[in-house]
């Protein structure tokens, strides 16, 4: 049996998030306008939060989380280009999140789990 949206992307999610999105629910606010509004402004942490929260298909929140990763990521693109402009120097670290964040993209609309890499590259040197 696949496991459900909630078995495998809740363990991302910091408490932080799931508190304040409770919050806005129980003073009335539309958790799926609000998520699709984070989503639009790249940020998945809350898009999960409200997600988890509410009552949608569970194909709903595949595409919404994957779209809120996507926007962040072609967000950051925007701000290493525009970074790179006005200091005359590339910001690759920008770029490799931007990359990580279009996988975790591709790997929730396969609805498998998100693998988020949280250590540096190792460097191994040359003797």
């Amino acid at each position: 049996m696949a496991e459900t949206f909630a078995e495998l992307y809740a363990p991302l999610l910091k408490e932080v998030f799931t508190v304040q999105a409770r919050q806005q629910l129980d003073a009335g606010a539309d958790g799926m306008t609000l998520a699709s509004e984070y989503a639009e402004h790249g940020k998945p942490d809350f898009v999960l939060a409200y997600l988890l929260l509410i009552d949608v298909q569970e194909e709903v929140k595949r595409e919404l989380l994957a779209y809120a990763y996507e926007r962040r990521a072609t967000l950051s693109e925007q701000k290493a280009e525009a970074l790179a402009a006005q200091f005359h120097r590339p910001f690759p670290l920008i770029k490799l999140e931007a990359q990580k964040d279009r996988l975790a993209a591709r790997q929730v609309r396969q609805g498998r789990r998100v693998r988020r890499d949280t250590t540096a590259p190792k460097m191994f040197g040359m003797n």
